[in-house]
């Protein structure tokens, strides 16, 4: 897929600042592989019309939003008469120098493959007008103007003014030639105000072109090759800088697929609970009844914050197409391994007011013996499984991680059958004792005196509350003395363990 901007003929000034664009095209990736579905998008009324995702700089509003089969099809207005900022956009747009569309969005559900992600559903925050559009293909399709409605109804009239054209053929004048020399000039003029636009591939070539050529013959292009300062006879290789970021694998535990997840508009949570029961008895046609005084509490789960900032080098920016969005994939995917931490080990000692509870710190969980401090007993988790009552045993799921799983993976019971059974259909997950299990890699190792399983119905006993998803805030001012540009990243999550009768860990002790 080729980098080249496109920029289409029908772009010119605006007098009444209507816009519309395609600020998304299906079917095909952008520059970082990212594809989005039709369907993906939450479809807003109204948006607002950003200038280069700088919620500072709102210069217009998106009064149409909707899916087409070729991608999202948006219209909208600039504040021309409002806004000042709107009126130097409508210049920009005039002049060819910015002719493409960029979304802001939250993503929702993603899968991700070897070059991106395919974006099955996400939040749209805003539209922008860009110099440089993610998607190469989101441009701008057309601007309304007034002054060149007006011009056409003039035309028009000319054209229908029949004693004008009379005198016209009179005296020799050809409207048709003229009006076909009046298309050409405005043609040659949009061509002009068009951006100059470096195609890096040719560019590669003729230099790589002429350096074989002094590898064979001697000879120098001056234009095309660069030569050593201190050496004259010195010839640099052309330079190549790959499109690809080469990146470290990040894994983090799954948390998110088993526990249940909601949103709060709330710093806490407050969650009312039962502590006792009603206390029923047997009783005769006239004897007294007794009464009964169940006891109630509440518990609390707090909202944590987790943030951090990115410093990146101004010329980077400028110069690499993808860098911006690498930073926000660093980002989610730090903030997610973070994040996955604190859901099973966090909150614990120095941590608790920071971080949101891990399942594996909480109070209350009943443990279950292994009989041996370093030798994993198949029928421990026999005994571990039916210790949970029924209700909660058909719902629950293991948590351990791969070293563990590995040992579980030779166990037998008494009938030499595995208790490890693998999935022979596809979606279907890995099964011990018939419950699903999930790998979660901040799960202790088996050793004296830990706690390497957690068995248990994590919907109905541990909670996510999201209040800010992962937020990044580009600043490109207060660093920019230094050649820098800084990226704020936060979100706002809290969790906690709301029923620990529902959980069962298996501990490695006699």
């Amino acid at each position: 897929m080729s980098d080249r901007i496109e920029i289409k003929a029908q772009i010119t000034a605006s007098e009444s600042g209507e816009i519309t664009g395609l600020a998304w095209p299906f079917g095909t990736p952008d520059r970082v592989g990212d594809v989005i579905q039709k369907g993906a998008f939450d479809r807003p009324e109204a948006l607002p019309m950003l200038f280069a995702h700088d919620q500072g700089q709102v210069v217009g509003v998106w009064d149409e939003i909707a899916e087409t089969p070729e991608g999202l099809a948006v219209k909208g207005r600039l504040l021309i008469d409002e806004v000042e900022r709107a009126r130097e956009v409508r210049a920009m747009i005039r002049a060819g120098a910015v002719s493409g569309l960029s979304i802001g969005f939250v993503t929702k559900s993603a899968q991700r493959h070897a070059k991106g992600r395919t974006i099955s559903a996400l939040a749209l925050h805003e539209i922008s007008i860009v110099a440089v559009p993610a998607h190469p293909g989101a441009q701008i399709t057309s601007v309304k103007s007034v002054m060149s409605e007006s011009s056409e109804m003039e035309n028009e009239n000319l054209n229908d003014d029949k004693s004008k054209t009379s005198a016209n053929d009179a005296s020799g004048f050809d409207q048709k030639k003229f009006d076909a020399v009046l298309s050409r000039l405005d043609k040659i003029e949009a061509k002009g105000n068009r951006p100059a636009v470096v195609d890096e591939k040719s560019t590669d070539a003729s230099e790589k072109k002429a350096f074989v050529n002094f590898l064979q013959t001697g000879l120098i292009d001056q234009k095309a090759l660069t030569i050593a300062a201190d050496a004259p006879a010195y010839v640099l290789a052309p330079e190549e800088t790959s499109g690809e970021f080469i990146r470290n694998l990040v894994e983090f535990s799954p948390i998110r697929s088993i526990a249940d997840v909601r949103a709060t508009g709330s710093h806490t949570i407050l969650l009312p609970k039962r502590t006792g029961i009603t206390n029923a008895v047997w009783v005769g046609e006239t004897e007294d009844r007794t009464a009964s005084e169940p006891s109630f509490d509440q518990m609390d789960i707090s909202i944590k914050e987790l943030a951090t900032f990115v410093d990146l080098s101004l010329r980077m920016l400028e110069d690499s197409a993808n860098v911006e969005a690498e930073i926000r994939l660093a980002l989610a995917e730090d903030f997610g391994k973070k994040e996955a931490v604190a859901f099973v080990n966090g909150g614990a000692g120095a941590t608790a007011a920071v971080q949101p509870q891990g399942f594996m710190t909480a109070t209350g969980i009943a443990e279950v013996n292994n009989g041996h401090a370093t030798n994993l007993s198949a029928d421990a988790l026999i005994r571990q499984f039916y210790a949970m009552p029924a209700t909660y045993r058909n719902r629950a799921t293991w948590v351990m991680n791969g070293t563990t799983l590995a040992v579980i993976r030779t166990l037998k019971d008494g009938n030499g059958n595995y208790l490890w059974q693998p999935s022979y259909q596809a979606g279907q997950p890995e099964t011990i004792l018939g419950r699903p299990v999930v790998e979660a890699l901040d799960m202790p190792n088996i050793a004296s005196g830990a706690t390497p399983i957690m068995l248990g119905d994590f919907k109905a006993g541990y909670r996510i509350y999201d209040r800010v998803e992962l937020d990044v805030l580009p600043d490109l001012l207060t660093q920019r003395t230094k050649g820098l540009a800084r990226f704020h990243a936060r979100r706002r999550v809290g969790a906690g363990v709301i029923r620990a009768d529902v959980f069962s860990k298996l501990k490695m002790a006699v």
